[in-house]
Formats: structure tokens, sequence, C-alpha cells
């Protein structure tokens, strides 16, 4: 049986058991395998990977053609050491992983040729440096794979393979899509061909075949509507019928059937892969109880010793006082063992997050107890609770917004800031004064730190300004933008007051560490079609300032370009000279507006380059942005209709058993806990029913899983029965999506 891969899964892998079963295959000794397990999955090795990754990737800006250049010896021996560290970490894998399962792994082949590549370019192009002619390096474009095939790029090789899945189904609606697309080309060729037409520029319209073609393609962008239509639609009002029945076949039905077949096909894919991860994480935790196993009377158990030493060996970051109440969940009757079925929960339970709360009472209720719980003060801190209290200062925000709009060069404008700005830093010494300090300033309070931090920035940049205006003549441009950003800034505190406002920002919360991948997959493909275009493109188009009387300067350096609408329109400074400029105008070519002007100008070459324009918008926009948006889709889905699991249900009884639970909605509407703050500490009055003056109180996080993946396997972990075993691994791994339950579970153990 494999072992677990580093970074391989969402939840902890019981990695005790593993080793000891694993150790006589690797024949390393059981402390040295341990300490090469943690270190490759520790966090600074992980960041320092990303590191190297990032850097490799950024020598782009560096080498020629340069944002700001550097010396090719330089960037040589930077890339050699990212290189180094790359097999470095490689070989560190393959000291964690079977032999046989490494070289079998297609992703560390990649990486071993991508380093074999890189090397040989670097060694070709310095030899040639020397006899002073220059290569290309067309290595650099295999830099990506470094930041797609590390063992911690999980989700972006998984996003990649639903492209790959979800392809064929995309080719066939592409190919009818496409032979639409020739059809109404061949129409417009024949109804305005022959009327000789011309477009607002003087060109003959509509003459050529290709030309049709590529016009009523970017008319399917909308990029160039009306322009396209306007001379036909000028010689007869008819003609319009024409571009209204393309559009609608081709722009609504045919880029939505897109979206649709992209939804369709990657929801499958994802679902199978998630049912993979499911049975994966299932058999192993059965492989490790088998492992860990003692008998007990008739069944078989886990020592509560064991299970302690396990659960702190495979979260080690998880506190005493956590890992009490999951003993006591697992453990239920307090026999001192716990069963296979609790067992099996155990990567459930660490991947719930429960927040682990400590009563303590306000410091002023310590050092002035008179003062602080005089009639007055109780009733001002009654105030500040009050929901009252925030409905107020979302009114102030209201009007605070107003006054930003208004013109500030009138005095009573100026004046109103400092009334303002007296207003929110009055609200925080309320609020600071009612809540316990520490609490308020929680590391879950991310508003509070928010509005904190953006209101006293404000009052440094106002005061700061201010000074520098009353004491010298001096008028910094970038203050003023600073205290203008900063005061919109705080008009994002209203968001916090909508209750539907705050499921959405949540839910948006919750899926960004996964968004990061479609990330990553953009930065993939936005470098790979950056160096291509700087190999294509690069010295064709000049940008030069306003009023230069360099040749060629309205043309952007080319002749080939004059009046045309990329001059015209004064696009010169999007070019492929750079890498950050290439950037900027695959950036542009995504957001599609305008993209066949920018195409006019990278194609002055031949018309052959256009090839590259459309081949860019077919991978970007039509394929990775349509799933960018079926993830979105999916997340949102997930995020609103899932209710509780079983698993947090038993938590939440369990903490209200021991009376140490916090209901939900005292957490809602900004009704923080009064004299509460998140904490790392041991259980304390256990006995108790109700929490004391001081003592743990603690709450599950509401939904908050640790990655979207988690989320989704809660909707196929009903297909599993506890008492089943499952596939095998390869099983596991050849599950297709049409396969709805393994072929050796029975009909009884699937329903």
């Amino acid at each position: 049986t494999p072992p677990p891969h580093p970074g391989s899964y969402t939840e902890p892998d019981v990695l005790c058991a593993w080793v000891c079963a694993l150790r006589p295959l690797f024949m390393v000794p059981l402390p040295s395998f341990y300490r090469l397990y943690y270190l490759y999955n520790h966090w600074i090795m992980r960041t320092a990977t990303y590191f190297f990754i990032f850097l490799n990737l950024s020598l782009a800006v560096f080498e020629e053609p340069a944002v700001y250049p550097l010396p090719f010896l330089v960037t040589s021996l930077v890339e050699v050491l990212c290189l180094l560290v790359f097999f470095g970490r490689l070989v560190h894998f393959a000291k964690v992983t079977l032999r046989n399962v490494f070289w079998k792994d297609t992703k560390n082949i990649c990486i071993m040729v991508a380093i074999l590549l890189s090397l040989t370019d670097l060694t070709i192009c310095g030899v040639l440096r020397i006899y002073n002619v220059r290569s290309i390096r067309w290595s650099r474009i295999v830099r990506p794979i470094f930041l797609i095939n590390f063992a911690e790029s999980r989700q972006i090789r998984r996003a990649f393979r639903s492209i790959r899945n979800t392809l064929p189904e995309i080719t066939y609606v592409f190919l009818l899509f496409m032979f639409s697309l020739l059809m109404f080309s061949l129409m417009a060729l024949k109804l305005f061909g022959e009327r000789n037409l011309q477009t607002a520029e003087g060109m003959p319209y509509f003459k050529n075949y290709l030309e049709i073609v590529f016009d009523l393609y970017v008319l399917v962008t909308a990029a160039n509507s009306p322009d396209v239509m306007m001379p036909a639609f000028d010689f007869s009002s008819w003609y319009a019928l024409f571009f209204i029945a393309f559009v609608i076949v081709n722009t609504y039905i045919f880029m939505s059937l897109f979206l649709a077949v992209v939804y369709n096909n990657y929801k499958k894919h994802l679902k199978n892969e998630i049912r993979k991860l499911a049975y994966m994480k299932h058999r192993k935790m059965i492989e490790a109880f088998n492992l860990l196993k003692e008998e007990e009377g008739a069944q078989f158990v886990v020592r509560e010793a064991r299970w302690k030493q396990l659960v702190k060996l495979v979260a080690p970051d998880t506190s005493n006082s956590h890992r009490e109440l999951l003993l006591r969940i697992s453990d239920d009757e307090q026999k001192g063992f716990i069963d296979k079925k609790s067992f099996v929960q155990l990567a459930d339970l660490l991947n719930i997050q429960v927040i682990t709360l400590k009563i303590r009472s306000h410091p002023l209720g310590q050092w002035m107890p008179r003062v602080y719980k005089s009639a007055a003060s109780r009733f001002l801190r009654s105030m500040v609770r009050h929901r009252g209290f925030v409905w107020t200062y979302d009114i102030i925000i209201l009007i605070n917004a107003i006054f930003i709009a208004l013109d500030e060069e009138t005095p009573y404008i100026s004046y109103a800031e400092w009334v303002f700005l007296a207003l929110y830093i009055a609200e925080i010494l309320l609020k600071v004064y009612t809540y316990e300090p520490r609490a308020f300033f929680g590391k879950n309070q991310f508003w509070n730190w928010f509005d904190t931090l953006i209101i006293f920035a404000a009052l440094t940049a106002t005061i700061l300004n201010t000074t520098l205006k009353s004491t010298t003549k001096y008028n910094s441009q970038q203050i003023l933008d600073i205290v203008f950003i900063l005061r919109v800034l705080r008009l994002i505190r209203i968001v916090d007051s909508v209750q539907r406002f705050r499921v959405i920002m949540n839910t948006l919360i919750n899926i960004v560490p996964t968004m990061l991948t479609f990330g990553g997959l953009t930065l993939v493909v936005y470098c790979i079609f950056a160096i291509i275009g700087m190999e294509l493109f690069y010295g064709k188009i000049q940008f030069f300032p306003a009023n230069s009387n360099a040749p060629h300067a309205l043309e952007c350096g080319n002749p080939a370009l004059k009046d045309s609408l990329f001059a015209r329109g004064k696009y010169c400074k999007n070019n492929f000279n750079n890498f950050a400029s290439s950037f900027i105008v695959l950036m542009e070519l995504t957001v599609v507006n305008q993209w066949h002007d920018i195409l006019c100008g990278g194609s002055v070459t031949v018309q052959a380059a256009k090839l590259y324009f459309i081949a860019f918008h077919i991978v970007m926009v039509i394929i990775i942005v349509n799933i960018f948006v079926s993830f979105i889709l999916e997340a949102f889905f997930v995020e609103y209709s899932l209710e509780k699991s079983e698993v947090e249900t038993a938590i939440e009884q369990k903490i209200q058993e021991l009376g140490m639970g916090v209901q939900e909605d005292e957490l809602q509407d900004e009704q923080l806990l009064d004299n509460m703050e998140s904490a790392e500490h041991d259980l304390e009055g256990e006995g108790e029913t109700k929490p004391q003056s001081k003592g743990l109180v603690f709450k599950i996080a509401s939904k908050r899983y640790r990655t979207v993946d988690a989320l989704l396997q809660r909707m196929f972990e009903a297909e599993i029965p506890l008492e089943d075993e499952g596939p095998s691994f390869e099983e596991i791994l050849n599950l297709s999506p049409a396969t709805a339950v393994p072929s050796n579970l029975t009909s009884e153990s699937a329903a």
C-alpha cells in the first residue's frame, strides 16, 4: 500500500501508524523518518519552496528584455540557486516516498526534466553570449512547471486535470460553434462582398473571407459592436437582422452553452476527485486502526493513552483543552478506549475548527471595581451593547459618505472631517471600555482590527497633512491621496452591519484560499503566453512620450501602424517589450473590451500572428474563466446548502453536556461575548454545568472548514459504510465519474 504523500490530503495523516508499517520498506530509522517527514511538511520549508518558485518566475522581469536589467551572470546564478533548491526538495520528497511510487509519479519526472532543460538552455545561452550571439531563452517557458508539479501545488494540478477532463466536451461545442461562425461568415461574404461597401477607415468591407471570420469572432465577444455592423446597416436597415441573428446564436446561446458544459463537467469531475479523497481517507483511517488496535473483550479498540499520543503527533498545534474535548467525544462513555467507528471519525474531528474561549473579567473591573460596576457605568455598557448603538454609527457612516463626496475646500466640510474622526475614535474607546480588550482585539475579530487600523491611520495622515500645510508651503499630494483613500475605506464598515452582507462576505472569505488556486492557474497561463509574446513581438511596438519628435512616434515606432486604430487610440504602451508590459496586455485581453485593437498592434508582422491572440482568448476567456465561474458557483452552493454534519452535531452536544458551550447567535450581530477572548489553555472546571467567572468555553466556527475540499467531502461520505474497508487503492485511483459505487461494495452497503 502506498504511503501518504506529503501535502496530499486536507486532513492530518495518521502518521505514526503508517510509519510503523512502512519503516521496513524505507529502511530508514524511525526517528530519522519522523524528522524527514515533519521537516518536509514544516511551514518554513513550504514557504521557502514557494519563495524560490516565484523568485524563479520573477527572473523574467530582470532578464532581457527586462523591466529592471541585471547582468546575465547575476540572473544565471539566481536561477542555478533556484534549480538547486528544487532538486534538493525533490530529493527530500524521494526520502519520504516509496522508491517505486516516486519513479512512477509523473510530476517528479516533469520536475527533473524541467531542471535538466533549464540547465541545458542556461549553458547554451552562456556559451553563445561569450561569442556575442543572441539566443532565445526557450527554457523560460518551462518555469511554470515548478509551480504546478511540486507536491504542495495539488490544487493547481487538480484545476489542470479539470480542464483536461473537460476538454473533450468543450471540443464538441467549440466545433459546432466554429461551424456556425464559418456559415455566418460565408453568408456575410455573399451578402456584403459585392456591394463595394467601406468601413469608417475607408477599407473594403467584408471582401476577404478570413477577415470576415475574424471580425465575426470578435463580434461574439461584443468588442467591436456595433462598429462592425454600421457599414451594412447604413446601406440597408434590413441587414441589421443578420447581425441580430448572429449575436443571438453565437454570443448568447453558444457562449452560455460553453459555461453550461464547463460547469457540468467541472462539477462531475470535481465530485469524482473528492470522492476518491473521501474513500482514500476512509481506507487510511481503517488501516491505521488495524495497526494500532488492541483486543478488548469481543471487540478491537485503541487505548486512550495511544489515542492521545497519536493526536498530539498528527496535530501538534491542537491545545490540551481541545484535545481533551475530542477525547470526550470519541470516548463518550469514558471507558478508557476508542472503538473503530469513533477512531475513523478522527480526521473529521480535526478538520472542524473549534474556537476555545477563555472567560476573563475586564481589567477596569479589577482596577476600579466601584467605578466600573457603578450604575452609570452599567448603563453606558448596556447602551454600547444595544443594537441602536450600531444603527447610530451606520447613519454616521452614511452621512460621512455624503461629506466625502462634497468639495473639501469648503471650510465647514474640512472641519467636519475632524468631527467624524472624533466620533469614530469615541466608538472604539467605548467598545474597548465595554468589552474585554483582549477579546475585542482577538485574532478572530477582523472587523475590530480593520476599524481601529483605518481610523488611527486616517487620524495620523490627517494630522500630518494639516501640520505640513500650516507650518510650510509644502503640500504632499501623496499624503492627500492616502487621506482620501482611508476616508473611503471607512465606508466598508457598513458591510458588517447588514446580515446578508456578512453572509456573502464570510462565504467569500472562506473560499478565498481555494480561489488562490485559480490565481496560480492564471499565473501559469500568463507566464507562458507572456514569454511567447515577448519572443514574437519584442520591439515591434515602441512607446514615445507625447512631446517626442522621434520618427514614426505617432505610429508607435512602426510605419505599418500608420492611421490604424491602435495608433489613433494611443495604445503604444500596450506592447510585449518586457515581462510587466506583457502581463498588462494579457490582462487587457482577458477583459476582452477593445481586444481586437490591441491585436491589431500585435499582428503588424504577419496576419498569422492573430492566432496567438485567438489562442489566448480561447484558453483564458472561454476555458479558464468559465472554470473559475464554475468553481465560484459550486463553492457558493456548498457554503449555502450544507447543514451541520453528524460530527459537528456530536461536538456541539458534548460541549453543551460539559456546560461549556456558547450559542452561535450570541456571537452574531456584532455581539461580542463579554469578558471572553480566544485562548489556548487546559480545561478548567470540567465538572461544572455552567461556565464560571473564570474558565473555558467552546464554540464551533460556523461552516469554517480548513479547505473547500473538506467541505465538499461531506457530500459523498454518506456513501461509505464505516464497517467496510472500501475499495483498494488501485480501484480508488481508477474511479471514473460514471462509476457510482466501487465494484467491491455491495448494493446494500452502497444504499
